[in-house]
Parts: structure tokens; sequence; C-alpha cells
């Protein structure tokens, strides 16, 4: 459920909006995660979220669903990737850093578009991957 409805149409966000978007998408669910499965000092909880959200933890997650996207989801996830970006961040590489922001902009498409349950499908088979 989006917190504030109805203000825009998540067809119509660029996608850098949808990246943004979504990095908070997915930053949150991973933090609640990481709070729902063990209550531990905030340091800690900084640390392993952080090491969940950095660009190569979200290429290999882009991995994990990548057989359950959609045509539409798919095309979402690749104009994300493909966006011009030249800021790669230290400790990936540029193919990882493409590849979190393609899952950034899904993520953050799916939450535009009110597709909680999707969002929580797709972040439960990332999850339970990277638990193995």
């Amino acid at each position: 459920m989006r917190l504030l409805k109805d203000l825009c149409d998540a067809k119509m966000l660029s996608n850098d909006a949808l990246s943004f978007v979504g990095d908070a998408v997915y930053s949150l669910l991973v933090r609640e995660r990481l709070c729902c499965d063990g209550n531990c000092r905030s340091g800690l909880l900084h640390k392993l979220s952080a090491d969940h959200v950095k660009a190569p933890a979200q290429a290999k997650a882009y991995k994990a669903i990548e057989s359950m996207l959609t045509e539409k989801e798919m095309s979402v996830y690749k104009r994300g990737r493909n966006a011009h970006n030249n800021n790669t961040p230290k400790g990936s590489t540029e193919g990882e850093y493409h590849s979190a922001t393609g899952l950034e902009a899904l993520f953050g498409y799916l939450y535009m578009a009110d597709q909680t349950d999707r969002i929580n499908q797709l972040f439960d088979c990332i999850w339970q991957q990277e638990s193995q």
C-alpha cells in the first residue's frame, strides 16, 4: 500500500525517479527484515543493512528473481539498468552498479504502482536466496 495515494502515475516517472524511490523501498524492506529477524543494536543493524543494499548484493538479488519477472517488470528493470550514470561506487563493478540501479527502478515502479504484494513476493525470494 502506498503511503501517499494518487499523486502521480508510475508509468510517467523517469528512470532516475523510480530508482530514487526504489532505493528507499528496498532499504526499508531490508531494515524491517533485519529487525524482525533479531533484535540487536543499531550499529550492527546498520552494518548488516549496508551489506544488503550495496551494489554487489543488489546485483545478486536481481539474479535471484530474474526468472520470476513479467515482461513489464523486465522492461522496467532494463530501463533502470541502461540509464546513463557515471558514478560507479567503490567496491562494485560498473555492471553490478547498473544491475543494482535496475533493481531499484523495479522496486520503485512496483511501489509507485501500488503493487506491494508483488514487492513482498520478490523480496521474500531474494531474502531466502541470501539466507542460504
